[in-house]
């Protein structure tokens, strides 16, 4: 985390956890909000021949990317399974990669194996960069992941039922936001609070636990236009087109919710009630606030569209699957 951005946040009365997550006291939820996020970082990718790598690497159409649209995408390994999901922007002459922080060490390492005598060069940039979320109670624009690059920032319309805009901004931008949103009645929220907001909305980060686990439409990228069936070759892309063309994948992401005070592990097993040992699928990402969990599951689809589920080794906490709160 930038230092300048820490410091800030430190005098705003943040309270910055072991794990890395901010604190802030309770406000009232009915108050728009203005978070820092801590869990995700930025990779930038420059050069010449940067798109181009990018797009021999990523699911989505990197050539469809601008300064007024942004992209959700993954890369894969030669397996079809996603190694991490991203959200790509375009800042000037650059390219702007957020993803997991625990994960863009390994992206960069293994996209630094393709640059071979390409001109790109690719940067981490969580140290210089900061990341905020806004959520407020406006109606969302009408094309998701929808961008604006204005005054050094990079702003990202993520097209929740509630208006939610993901902003990348030099330091003294970030701060002159966050200082301007409180003025208006904004209230900050916590880091963890926007990572519910991302589950809710079915954006589905990944960790070192859940890499290259699933192929890009488990993970419903492709309901999320993070797949490009007709961009041409990319790793993975044989595997990722035959699912596609085969047929409706047996897998999918879903959102569920149960009484559970803490969130289960990455790739707990999920059981149906009325026996069999037969997995029905694992956890992908949960959250847990006040004894109530959300969670992201990759789960086996039902032709007869009814579940009837629970955490295997949380057999009291019945699963109950809910729309995702995108627009």
């Amino acid at each position: 985390m930038n230092p300048q951005w820490k410091n800030f946040l430190l005098s705003g009365q943040a309270v910055i956890e072991n794990d890395g997550s901010i604190v802030f006291a309770e406000s009232q939820t009915d108050q728009p909000h203005i978070y820092p996020i801590s869990d995700l970082g930025v990779l930038s990718a420059s050069g010449k021949d940067a798109a181009k790598l990018l797009q021999g690497q990523s699911t989505c159409n990197v050539f469809e990317v601008s300064e007024t649209q942004a992209r959700i995408g993954a890369f894969c390994n030669p397996k079809g399974r996603a190694i991490a999901t991203f959200l790509l922007a375009k800042q000037a002459d650059a390219y702007l990669l957020v993803l997991p922080l625990e994960l863009l060490e390994l992206v960069k390492t293994r996209l630094q194996k393709y640059v071979l005598r390409s001109d790109v060069k690719f940067t981490d940039r969580s140290d210089d960069l900061c990341l905020l979320g806004i959520s407020s109670n406006e109606a969302p624009p009408e094309t998701r992941f929808a961008a604006r690059y204005e005054a050094d920032a990079v702003s990202i319309a993520l097209g929740s039922a509630a208006k939610r805009t993901l902003v990348i901004a030099e330091p003294e931008q970030a701060i002159a936001l966050w200082s301007e949103r409180l003025s208006q009645g904004y209230a900050p929220g916590d880091s963890d609070g926007w990572r519910l907001l991302d589950l809710l909305g079915g954006i589905p980060w990944l960790t070192l636990a859940t890499s290259e686990e699933h192929v890009p439409q488990m993970l419903n990228l492709d309901k999320l236009d993070g797949i490009s069936f007709t961009k041409g070759c990319y790793t993975g892309q044989e595997i990722v087109a035959r699912t596609h063309y085969l047929g409706k994948a047996k897998r999918a992401l879903f959102l569920a919710e149960c009484a559970l005070d803490a969130a289960p592990a990455a790739n707990t097993a999920i059981m149906d009630r009325s026996g069999g040992e037969q997995s029905r699928g694992e956890v992908l990402t949960a959250i847990s606030r006040g004894g109530i969990c959300h969670l992201l599951a990759v789960l086996l689809v039902s032709e007869s569209g009814e579940y009837d589920l629970m955490l295997k080794d949380h057999p009291e906490a019945i699963l109950r699957l809910l729309p995702f709160q995108n627009a």
